[in-house]
């Protein structure tokens, strides 16, 4: 799934991304750097995506920056405790690479 996104992102989307492989990786990532938007699974070895959410929710560096959840997760209720917790968008799998890019493009634009 991590390539999927990298290749539409890159590719069709002309964006720089970083890629990890689990929650404690992104823990370790945000200091290194200034992101824009971050995309998480729910489920993810080691800290999942909602623990993930509620740290970056609570950092004042990162409390404003737009979050994507992507998950198979997509039950009614598994969307809105994402969206509760923070996240601004909610893609369920299976999604289309231009769903993606829509999503990404309207929280990067958004004030």
């Amino acid at each position: 799934m991590r390539s999927f996104v990298a290749a539409t992102l890159e590719g069709d989307g002309g964006f720089e991304i970083t890629q990890v492989q689990s929650g404690f990786d992104a823990l370790k990532a945000l200091p290194s750097g200034r992101f824009d938007l971050v995309i998480t699974d729910v489920n993810m070895p080691d800290i999942n995506g909602l623990e993930l959410i509620k740290f970056i929710r609570s950092s004042p560096v990162y409390m404003h920056t737009p979050l994507i959840i992507i998950s198979t997760e997509g039950r009614d209720r598994d969307r809105a405790r994402g969206l509760s917790l923070g996240a601004n968008a909610y893609l369920v799998k299976p999604f289309t690479p231009d769903a993606l890019l829509e999503a990404v493009r309207q929280h990067l634009t958004s004030p």
